[in-house]
């Protein structure tokens, strides 16, 4: 904290809105605290494209009160694009050939919707591992997101990810593994966490790496992990930076999709997510469906309204924590003592190298 508006991108107002401090250029110039400059590679689909946007930057923006951050977004050509978004994109958000001769202090790579299960043959594929290695090489930490973990793990540390009978869906207790490791300094031992995934890299794959796990869930999966010297890539499995709809807004999709017949069954619900009564009025809006099928009639409304004004959001502060112990730990590299006691194994001559 604080965000600088250094272009017109929509979020900015809307997080201005919220209450998020945000800064013009010229009010950040006269503020006597150091610049933090964070790209965030955004992969998701048009539909979800500014709403990720947002999610991250208001993570950072309530995060840590030590810098003013430039928050740079940009994404892949390769990810297939509307006009409407490719127009968008032009106009907000930058290049990465740009990204490059500028630098960055930090990086963020969010998921991405895939077809088929091998990540080896999507489009952009072979530019994200640019993307990596160039962030290896030149940036001090690299946060990824879900499917961005799954990639680094298999293309940096040989790891594929393993397809699940059932949709790890919903918001799951978490606990904290390693309470020394800075990152999770001063948050809750127990927390929530959201997830939303058909994959997932299990416990021992992280362990043959010699990863560090610092949060896992109750049911033995991992979220948060470190690569093995403590900071160069922060691993989320889950989804810590969703709004409190995030979920309802999936459900809805899924929902949606399954009544034109392009999903072969309707949705569960989410664990852990909704109440009784969220349940109870989504499962007549599906038994009306059934009805207005059967009779040839128009669906009824998805009852968004109804359903999201009661739903608890259980896991956005120690999101803000974890960010803000990484944002700190990035300003000590970058800006004071450039080696720091947890991250063992970095020569002290070159501490963005292993």
């Amino acid at each position: 904290m604080p965000l600088v508006a250094h272009n017109q991108l929509p979020s900015f107002a809307r997080l201005r809105n919220e209450g998020i401090k945000v800064l013009t250029p010229v009010t950040a110039q006269h503020q006597d605290i150091r610049e933090l400059h964070i790209g965030l590679l955004n992969m998701m689909p048009d539909a979800a494209l500014a709403a990720t946007e947002r999610q991250f930057f208001r993570l950072i923006g309530e995060s840590n009160p030590i810098a003013q951050f430039y928050v740079h977004p940009f994404t892949l050509d390769e990810i297939p694009r509307s006009t409407e978004a490719k127009n968008y994109l032009s106009q907000y958000y930058e290049s990465f050939s740009d990204i490059k001769k500028m630098g960055l202090d930090a990086l963020i790579i969010t998921g991405a919707n895939v077809s088929g299960s091998e990540l080896s043959e999507q489009p952009f594929w072979e530019p994200l591992i640019e993307v990596f290695d160039w962030a290896w090489e030149n940036v001090t930490s690299t946060l990824c997101s879900c499917l961005a973990t799954h990639a680094v793990m298999e293309f940096r540390y040989e790891q594929k990810r393993q397809a699940q009978t059932d949709k790890v869906w919903g918001v799951f207790p978490h606990h904290v593994q390693k309470q020394q490791h800075p990152l999770v300094n001063d948050i809750n031992t127990r927390f929530d966490v959201p997830h939303s995934r058909w994959n997932t890299v299990s416990t021992q794959q992280f362990i043959d790496k010699k990863l560090n796990i610092l949060v896992a869930s109750d049911d033995g999966f991992v979220h948060l992990a470190t690569s093995p010297d403590g900071f160069r890539h922060v691993l989320f499995q889950g989804h810590p930076e969703y709004d409190s709809i995030s979920l309802l807004k999936e459900y809805k999709r899924e929902a949606l999709l399954f009544n034109q017949g392009l999903l072969a069954n309707y949705p569960p619900f989410p664990k852990n997510y909704l109440g009784v009564f969220e349940r109870a009025i989504l499962n007549e809006y599906h038994f009306r469906c059934k009805l207005a099928q059967k009779h040839s009639q128009p669906f009824p409304e998805f009852p968004e309204a109804l359903v999201n004004q009661n739903i608890d959001i259980t896991w956005h502060d120690t999101a803000v924590e974890v960010i803000g112990n990484w944002m700190g730990l990035i300003y000590q590299i970058t800006h004071k003592d450039r080696h720091l006691p947890f991250m063992e194994g970095i020569d002290e001559n070159n501490p963005l190298s292993l």
